[in-house]
Formats: C-alpha cells, structure tokens, sequence
C-alpha cells in the first residue's frame, strides 16, 4: 500500500505536489469513490485508480533535456494557446512535464519527464539542487551590489538563500553586463527579482546549467533523453545537497 499521491507521481500523472492539488479538487477517484483528503493508501495492481475520468496505467519513464527557446511557456498545455515546451517534443508519445519552470522571457536548460518523484527530488526546497544562469542587465552592478546576492537579498517572500556570482563579460558600449549566477532555490521570477532589488533590470535570462548537466551542443528549441548516468548523478547531488545544507 502506497499513498495515492505518491501512486499517481509514479504513474507519470504528475508530480507529487500536483498530484495533491489534484486530490484535493477531487479529481481521483479509488474504487468508485471519491477522494479528497491527503493520507489516503491504495495498492495500484488492485485497486481502481481513477483521475479525471481516466485509469491510470504505468507508463514508462522518460527523462529529457531541452534547450527553450523565450516565447515559449512551461507548460503542458496553455488556456490562451500559446506555444508550449510539449509542442517541442516530436516523436515523445508519453505524457511528460516540466521539472520546475522557466518563465516565458527565460531560454534555456529544462529537463522534463513523467517520473513524479524524480520532479519532487529535484524540485523540493530542501534537497537544494544547484541551477545556473546567465543573467544580461542593463547597467554595470558594482561588486558590493553582487555582495548583497552572494550573501543573501531580502526579497518581498524572505531573504534569498546565499548565491555564487561572478561577471561573466560587460559590454560598456550598451552599458550592460551578463552575469554568471548559481542559485539553490526555485521560487517564482527569483533571477529578475534579484537583480530588480539591486537596481538592475535583467534583459535577457539564460539558465545554462542544472546540477551538473550543461546544454554544451543542444541547439535551441531541441531535446535529448538524459542518460542513465545523467539520472543518476541528479539524484546524487540532490540527497548530496541536502544533506549538506541540513548541517
């Protein structure tokens, strides 16, 4: 017996914190019955699991790396029809998501797949996995102001978590500079944010780099599957991760 969030992450639903979200609207039913509390276990090869209508059934797992393109949402499906990641993944039949998101400005590294507990792995505030980016603002940040981001920056939802930060080139013609920025959070616009508290807009938001993996030839728009190795070192470095900022 498994809890039935858990069940369905592993079925390739969702991840675990939607697949709660979906419970919770009362979305899943078990053996006819409607569930809508968290703390509910089921056995998946007895009992009828059922999510918007439809039985889940084990898909197999799919792990993927993709270089977005800006314009393009993060998402599987999108009300306004837009562009999504998904319509970027010719050949991929099964049904996969986002690990995290990219907003639609940011390109970049995105890994997705159907695995729910590798997106919670990776994705869960306290295994602190690290994500790097190539942030290009307007103005030159003085090195006291990258200070205030390596150690840490008060943004209207908490203080950041401290971040590595270094320049990475400056264009004194246009009067920017890009910068090289490592973060172990995932909150919402927190690359932007950061640089808008020091007074410098970003312009354009790359993120270049996901634990260890890096785009290297990925052109833009395209994908990959992750190796084996690949997964692994991901799951590595985060229970490695946390463990380390759990001291």
């Amino acid at each position: 017996m498994e809890r039935l969030q858990k069940i369905l992450a592993q079925a390739g639903i969702a991840s675990r914190r939607k697949c709660e979200e979906l419970i919770l609207s009362g979305a899943v039913e078990v053996n006819g019955e409607k569930v809508t509390t968290l703390g509910v276990k089921a056995d998946p090869a007895v009992d009828s699991i059922v999510v918007n209508g439809k039985p889940i059934k084990g898909e197999k797992k799919i792990y993927l790396m993709m270089n977005k393109m800006k314009g393009v949402i993060t998402s599987a499906k999108d009300p306004q029809g837009r562009k999504t990641v998904t319509d970027f993944l010719p050949g991929i039949k099964e049904r996969v998501y986002p690990v995290g998101r990219l907003d639609y400005d940011t390109e970049g590294l995105l890994l997705l797949t159907n695995d729910g507990e590798f997106a919670n792995l990776l994705t869960h505030p306290k295994h602190h996995v690290p994500k790097t980016y190539h942030a290009t603002v307007k103005g030159v940040p003085h090195g006291t102001a990258l200070e205030q981001l390596q150690k840490g920056i008060k943004l209207e939802d908490g203080m950041t978590a401290p971040a590595e930060v270094e320049y990475h080139d400056v264009d004194t013609e246009k009067n920017e500079a890009t910068i090289t920025i490592t973060i172990y959070e995932g909150r919402n616009r927190q690359v932007r944010r950061m640089f808008e508290a020091i007074n410098h807009k970003v312009i354009r938001l790359r993120r270049v780099r996901f634990g260890e993996l890096t785009l290297q030839t990925l052109g833009r728009g395209k994908y990959r599957h992750l190796t084996p190795k690949e997964i692994e070192e991901l799951k590595t470095a985060a229970m490695k991760t946390h463990k380390v900022h759990k001291k």
